[in-house]
């Protein structure tokens, strides 16, 4: 099997390399072994959202402060504006609308009532201006009886500190209420696969019954409609009688799986092949340095070939580099890794303190090549949390990177 791209990984930053590159009439495969970082996902993309102690409210001027390491340093900063741009026009191919600038960021409302800086979010989540008075002033939290991965009373703390009163209610449609039979059975993507059709009808009447006598304005609910589509959403939205947005829940993510999938199905319908639940286990290498062939656990002796290929499997949390009681590792080709030697250097003993494994990834030239012994490999690219240089965590910059390191790498192959 020959492709002109192989990429490893099927996540956010996988699929969106995968994209631009299918857009450019390549022939591109995505290996995937499953479950990615996008579904739990909070509905927001950060670019940058901390930097140490400080709360960033513009991103592009803030990442001038950077260590020259960091991804963002790595691509250009004017090139890091550029690209942020061609974000949102790529979603909205895939069916998903997203609202947000990269000159100045918003703030998202947390499952925890906290609001925390963002990019982008999907538009039907509710965001502040920093900088500006809430329109809103008195909102209703309506949640499901029964579903406990929503938490309205953390919510109404975030909005008292705002300065804006809020009402909780309870409503109920039968078929979510026969999911209460099996406490397993009542998690957000399980509602979301229910609500749609003549349901979001019931729902509706139900949401503008306790609005009307909460006497509100706004109307906040679970991240709970629309499972593989924003069409349910907007159904809803446009039968409840007062504006309608959504707050994130507790993993797992509807929203985060609606991107996935759609995401996913934009790139196939581009020509792209996804590969899901099988995973790269080894590469062969030219004795020039270049990467021949990869090998799949499921695929066993059948070599899949490829000019270049992208390395997008993740960092810790998907396995994309690996700790064992002695070395930080890369598990696929063996790459070199930026991890000190010293186990006592890979984290700090304050449990909140920033820690030093979270920068951990794959050591990379100047233009995303990752090294192996030392050298580069010409024709393989790192993309995403597999690449060292920045705490994604403690930066709000995981999405940033993940969208912008695919795009820069998916414009350089020609």
């Amino acid at each position: 099997m020959k492709y002109d791209t192989i990429i490893i990984g099927g996540g956010l930053s996988g699929l969106t390399a995968g994209i631009r590159l299918a857009e450019k009439g390549k022939k591109v495969a995505i290996v995937s072994l499953g479950q990615s970082a996008l579904h739990f996902s909070s509905g927001s993309f950060g670019l940058l959202g901390q930097l140490g102690d400080k709360e960033v409210s513009s991103p592009l001027e803030a990442m001038k402060e950077l260590d020259g390491n960091h991804p963002y340093r790595r691509i250009g900063l004017e090139q890091v504006a550029a690209l942020a741009k061609d974000v949102k026009p790529m979603f909205a191919a895939a069916g998903m609308s997203l609202k947000g600038d990269e000159t100045v960021n918003s703030l998202r409302l947390t499952p925890f009532g906290i609001c925390k800086p963002s990019w982008l979010t999907f538009s039907d989540f509710i965001t502040f201006d920093k900088n500006e008075t809430s329109k809103t002033k008195k909102c209703i939290i309506v949640n499901f009886k029964g579903y406990l991965d929503f938490y309205p009373d953390f919510i109404a703390d975030g909005l008292t500190r705002m300065g804006i009163e809020s009402v909780p209610a309870t409503v109920s449609v039968d078929v979510v209420e026969r999911l209460r039979k099996s406490s397993s059975e009542m998690r957000a993507a399980s509602i979301a696969r229910l609500l749609r059709g003549d349901v979001i009808d019931a729902l509706a009447a139900e949401i503008n019954r306790v609005a009307d006598d909460a006497d509100a304005d706004t109307v906040l609910m679970p991240a709970v409609v629309g499972f593989d589509s924003e069409k349910p959403l907007a159904q809803l939205r446009g039968k409840v009688l007062k504006p309608l947005y959504c707050v994130a829940t507790t993993p797992m993510s509807v929203c985060g799986t609606r991107a996935q999938l759609l995401l996913r199905r934009r790139f196939e319908q581009l020509g792209g092949t996804y590969l899901l639940g099988d995973n790269v286990v080894s590469g062969k290498f030219a004795s020039d340095g270049h990467l021949k062939s990869v090998m799949t656990a499921n695929l066993g002796d059948d070599e899949m070939e490829a000019d270049t290929f992208i390395l997008a499997t993740g960092g810790l949390f998907s396995r994309g580099i690996v700790a064992d009681p002695h070395k930080v590792y890369e598990p696929v080709f063996g790459l070199d890794v930026k991890a000190p030697e010293d186990r006592e250097q890979w984290y700090e003993r304050d449990f909140f303190a920033r820690q030093p494994y979270m920068s951990f990834g794959v050591s990379v030239d100047a233009a995303f090549h990752p090294l192996r012994s030392g050298k580069p490999v010409a024709n393989l690219y790192a993309i995403g949390s597999v690449l060292g240089g920045y705490d994604a965590l403690k930066e709000g910059s995981g999405a940033g990177v993940a969208l912008l390191t695919a795009l820069y790498v998916a414009n350089m192959i020609k």
